[in-house]
């Protein structure tokens, strides 16, 4: 899934504002802060670090949601009073500043462009969600992989680097497979001169093609 957009940080200011609230917490890297099923209620504005968000079957099998850096927040879906839709594990040592539903909904009564930022993010969100369902139904493992590549890829000159060095579980946890899939499509991209791994960093030499 893709990584969510710049604009789902908040501003400086309101991250100032919003600092005022809560308590900041430090969480080692693989610490859960959020399980799914929790009937915990406050919002994680992330200071430092980096987190994803994902599902887990009865199997123990996962796929992720999604990743957050500093200035983004998560656990907005519980203001409807639900148990929590999604886990979220640190993926390196994170800072974040918690604060609880009761101050969040008077902040949110106080600061309307919050409010705003907040319907927007949502809006992005259900967006997002809908073309990973639409790609996990209508499209085989290899075009969820170049999706993903793509997504998650800048072109730096006739190339495009992904952003992040991931594994191949990385991958088949966000493309909904299984990593000797991932890894069987990698071998072949390779050997036709597709992509490689520079510096822990995959790379996409020439176009992809549309079919596998």
């Amino acid at each position: 899934m893709q990584s969510p957009p710049i604009d789902d940080a908040i501003s400086r200011s309101l991250l100032d504002d919003i600092g005022r609230q809560g308590n900041v917490r430090s969480f080692p890297a693989h610490a859960i802060l959020i399980n799914e099923g929790d009937d915990t209620d406050s919002l994680y504005i992330v200071l430092q670090g980096r987190l994803k968000a994902y599902a887990s079957s009865e199997e123990g099998r996962d796929v992720v949601l999604g990743e957050m850096g500093p200035g983004e927040y998560f656990g907005e879906l519980s203001f409807d009073g639900g148990k929590r839709s999604a886990s979220v594990m640190a993926l390196e040592p994170t800072t974040c500043r918690v604060v609880p539903g009761v101050q969040l909904r008077q902040f949110l009564a106080d600061h309307p462009d919050f409010a705003v930022h907040l319907a927007l993010k949502l809006s992005r969100l259900v967006r997002r969600l809908t073309e990973q369902v639409k790609s996990l139904a209508l499209q085989d493992v290899y075009g969820r992989m170049v999706r993903v590549l793509m997504e998650l890829s800048d072109p730096v000159g006739d190339e495009r680097v992904v952003r992040q060095k991931l594994t191949q579980q990385d991958i088949a946890d966000r493309v909904g497979s299984s990593r000797e899939m991932v890894n069987r499509v990698m071998k072949e991209l390779s050997t036709g001169g597709y992509v490689s791994v520079r510096d822990g960093r995959h790379v996409i030499h020439k176009k992809l093609p549309a079919a596998w």
